[in-house]
């Protein structure tokens, strides 16, 4: 019995120690939502403009250009995916993944060969665990992305939609990442960045809903409206994958916050279960050696007893 109690001792050692870890995690992840959240309210507004006023360009001009204009038979399309560098997030990147998944079995299933782009160590795991390929890849910023990280991100994606798919071009980009609803809701969501929707759907993001429901003023161009998109469309892309990324940031210390809240509260309730039985063996310790202690007493005694006849 001594040594089942101790065995209970250091099981309750080892999950206290535990439980402050995840504590501590919950803290940190809890402390950096509200900066996560501060930046997807200052960034959402400026992406929202710049997708009214590449609308506005776009519904003003008749040019063809890959910000706005729809081929008629696409046969490439490229997948940007945006999962986490760290674990013990829960499902936050296992559920962007079966996202991305999704997206890509539906664009082959059009006819159109997919090229994915992944960010996030957990991605890149994934996909070089299962030998897929991926045309790209970027770790090491998932919880802080900057907008440096959204440019470096946003090159190849711009150079592969401004080539011809006989060089290695692509005709459509995606882009999968979680939505930050709320403190208890995170979707993952996939969205088309380019071409971009002129017309107001429900799949559309939010901002293009927006664009598309004002009344678009009339321009003048200078020099062409085709170089004011071609200026314009690597703002466009950068502003959206960098809102992407604080949004799946968000997510991220959300989805972190509530699978460390859920650990520390099974790490007590083991405790507590473990302290139970912990005091169920010492009292069966104490127990015995009472048991043992008025045995032996009463063996001394009949002993005696017997001696004195």
């Amino acid at each position: 019995m001594g040594a089942q109690l101790r065995v209970y001792k250091r099981r309750i050692k080892s999950v206290k120690a535990t439980k402050k870890i995840t504590k501590a995690m919950e803290m940190i992840a809890a402390s950096r939502i509200v900066k996560a959240q501060r930046q997807v309210a200052a960034s959402t507004p400026y992406a929202e403009e710049l997708t009214a006023a590449v609308t506005a360009v776009a519904g003003g001009a008749e040019v063809k250009h890959p910000l706005t204009t729809e081929v008629e038979a696409p046969q490439r399309a490229a997948v940007l995916l945006v999962t986490s560098d760290r674990g013990l997030a829960g499902g936050y990147s296992s559920n962007a993944i079966k996202a991305a998944e999704q997206l890509t079995q539906r664009l082959s299933s059009e006819g159109k060969d997919v090229v994915t782009y992944v960010v996030g160590r957990k991605g890149v795991a994934y996909y070089n665990f299962r030998e897929k390929t991926v045309a790209d890849s970027w770790t090491g910023f998932t919880d802080s992305p900057v907008y440096a990280d959204a440019k470096r991100i946003a090159a190849p994606l711009i150079e592969a939609i401004g080539r011809d798919t006989a060089d290695g071009g692509v005709d459509e980009l995606h882009i999968v990442f979680t939505e930050f609803v709320s403190m208890m809701t995170q979707e993952p969501v996939d969205r088309r960045m380019l071409p971009l929707t002129l017309e107001s759907s429900d799949a559309e993001p939010e901002a293009g809903k927006k664009a598309a429901e004002r009344v678009q003023p009339l321009y003048d161009f200078e020099p062409s409206a085709e170089e004011v998109l071609d200026a314009l469309l690597p703002r466009y892309v950068e502003s959206r994958v960098y809102n992407a990324l604080l949004q799946a940031a968000a997510s991220e210390h959300a989805a972190r916050r509530r699978a460390m809240k859920s650990a520390t509260d099974n790490a007590e309730e083991l405790i507590k279960s473990l302290t139970r039985l912990a005091n169920a063996a010492r009292q069966a310790d104490i127990t015995q050696e009472i048991s043992e202690i008025v045995g032996g007493a009463s063996a001394l005694a009949d002993a005696s007893a017997g001696s004195d006849r």
